[in-house]
């Protein structure tokens, strides 16, 4: 199953994708959660619901994909935490040398450097420095603590995609990657949730593609990570508790622009696609700040 928000004349509503079709959930299922948050913690009994409003939607529910107004799926997660350093070749990559890591790069975002798909993302006035990391995203779906390995992938609502595009000069001003993973309208994510059950366990043996400016320049499978998602939901439960709609985002390959010689900047006028099999893609121009979208 396929869940996103997106637009209407009435405000944001959740959508369930058919085909290339959209049910409103707001009109198909009018007893469900406006809230992308509480459907995820829902579970099992929420997806048969929407399912089942899928099945029955009368005409009025259902519009064309084509011409959506998309909306980050989901808005307001208690945390984004994402995963650095989570490819081999990637850290081969790195300005400076770094060893496999024995426990995971870990840093958060912040929801307000959100941006939706086909939404611009935006190259601040302060750096030129602006790259593409193309990403899988785990949502979660089931509160937990203390989450054994085995029980891991049980907590997992849907997947997603992710562009974590980095300021780089401001990343590596500090030990710290806080400000340079943070600026505003820097974190691409979506189009859609995509249910667990319609993927490989855990997500495994996809391909990633990142392609800017219709040139491919990230591949690799999500099987080349050093932490697979069932470690980094173990790991992570150890020091916080995940809630549903918190998101992993869970690392990028190598052919960031960072690691070419020269480097390769994402600069305004560019479009760049993240696609991952099964999960779909999401592109995004890029703008300039302040310039008109």
């Amino acid at each position: 199953m396929k869940l996103l928000r997106f637009s209407t004349a009435d405000g944001p509503t959740l959508g369930a994708r058919r085909g290339d079709e959209v049910i409103d959930l707001r009109l198909a299922a009018p007893d469900l959660p406006r809230d992308m948050n509480a459907l995820l913690a829902l579970g099992a009994a929420g997806l048969q619901a929407v399912q089942r409003a899928v099945e029955k939607a009368p005409a009025v529910a259902v519009r064309p994909v084509d011409g959506l107004e998309w909306l980050v799926p989901v808005p307001a997660p208690e945390k984004i935490i994402c995963i650095g350093m989570n490819y081999a070749e990637h850290i081969k990559e790195a300005p400076t040398p770094h060893e496999i890591p024995k426990y995971p790069v870990v840093f958060l975002r912040q929801a307000g450097s959100l941006v939706a798909h086909n939404e611009a993302l935006r190259r601040p006035l302060c750096s030129d420095q602006f790259d593409f990391e193309g990403e899988l995203v785990c949502v979660i779906g089931r509160r937990g603590r203390h989450i054994a390995m085995a029980d891991a992938l049980s907590h997992v609502a849907a997947y997603s995609l992710f562009n974590d595009a980095s300021i780089r000069d401001y990343q590596f001003k500090s030990p710290q990657w806080t400000v340079g993973k943070n600026f505003d309208a820097t974190g691409a994510f979506g189009p859609e949730l995509v249910t667990a059950d319609e993927l490989p366990e855990g997500a495994r043996g996809l391909r990633l593609r990142t392609v800017l400016n219709g040139h491919t320049v990230q591949d690799a499978s999500t099987s080349d990570m050093i932490f697979d998602i069932a470690t980094q939901i173990s790991l992570m439960s150890e020091a916080m508790t995940l809630m549903p709609g918190d998101l992993i985002v869970t690392g990028t390959p190598s052919g960031v622009g960072l690691g070419r010689k020269p480097p390769l900047w994402m600069k305004h006028g560019d479009l760049c696609t993240v696609s991952v099999e099964g999960v779909g893609s999401l592109s995004n121009p890029i703008r300039d700040e302040g310039a008109a979208a």
